[in-house]
């Protein structure tokens, strides 16, 4: 016999569920017409609201600090990868896209939600297809948009860093050669899971929350549901301006610099040693936090 507070949790969530999806499915119309006929100048709204709704019925609060890219200014955003998570936490802060392996276009659910933002998919199989990425993320920028890249190129356990990778940036070059920019703006992005409850969570519970390695997704988010609310942490690191010039490795050696200073500040809970001020900072203004009344 299943017990009652269990089976009271369980109609939440399938609660949660139904709201979403009958959300999901009431925008995906209005979504593709306004891609038809707009040429897609509205087409990151729709999915930021649903990223949205998502983080309000699930119970995942986001702090954002940091200062990101400007309305209409383009940016390629080099972020770490912790988990399928990372997408809506991610995506509810404003409109913008992101770079995915194109088995994903074929998941249920989160395939849907990665074509209705844009995703551009890349074929790791296919070595020649970098080059035809970066060509669609050369003419994103020169659009001004917001693009985001996972550079460690697969997921982590949320509590270090992995290299980033170097191939994609090719795409800030192209935007100079090709899409004519004087400069693009490379965007360090940190995301942190640090809390569950309103508690900290320690070193051992952080990969609870990541999925990575071979880490069915089922189970995983079956784990999600069940353990209840996320405290998750958004830092914008200072941007890398990319000109004409500059080596992309060594462009991204910065931006990897400054991803790691904040994952170590946000998982340990103080600044890097060399980071530290010697005299106290002033008080900065409070943090950005989504779900929030306003958002």
């Amino acid at each position: 016999m299943i017990a009652p507070a269990l089976l009271a949790r369980h109609a939440k969530t399938g609660l949660r569920l139904l709201v979403y999806v009958t959300a999901l499915a009431l925008l995906i119309g209005p979504h593709r017409l306004s891609m038809a006929l707009a040429g897609g100048r509205f087409a990151g709204v729709a999915p930021m609201l649903m990223h949205r709704l998502f983080l309000r019925l699930f119970q995942v609060r986001v702090r954002v600090t940091g200062t990101p890219p400007s309305g209409g200014e383009a940016a390629l955003v080099l972020a770490n990868h912790i988990s399928w998570l990372d997408i809506p936490v991610l995506g509810a802060l404003r409109p913008l896209s992101f770079v995915a392996k194109s088995e994903i276009a074929g998941w249920p659910v989160i395939g849907v939600m990665a074509k209705l933002q844009r995703t551009v998919f890349i074929d790791r199989a296919r070595k020649r297809h970098t080059a035809v990425v970066n060509t669609e993320l050369s003419r994103r920028l020169s659009g001004g948009e917001v693009v985001v890249l996972f550079a460690e190129g697969t997921t982590g356990d949320g509590n270090r860093l992995l290299p980033f990778r170097t191939s994609l940036v090719g795409a800030a070059r192209a935007a100079l050669t090709v899409g004519g920019l004087e400069r693009v703006r490379l965007q360090p992005l940190c995301i942190a899971y640090t809390g569950r409850h309103g508690m900290p969570l320690t070193r051992k519970e952080r990969p609870e929350i990541a999925w990575y390695g071979d880490m069915e997704l089922a189970p995983h988010l079956a784990l999600f549901l069940e353990r209840g609310p996320i405290d998750a942490e958004i830092v914008w690191g200072e941007p890398v301006t990319f000109a004409d010039g500059m080596d992309r490795k060594a462009a991204t050696a910065l931006a990897e610099a400054a991803v790691r200073r904040s994952l170590q500040a946000a998982v340990t809970g103080r600044a890097p040693l060399a980071d530290r001020p010697a005299t106290p900072e002033p008080a900065a203004g409070p943090p950005i936090l989504i779900p929030a009344p306003t958002a």
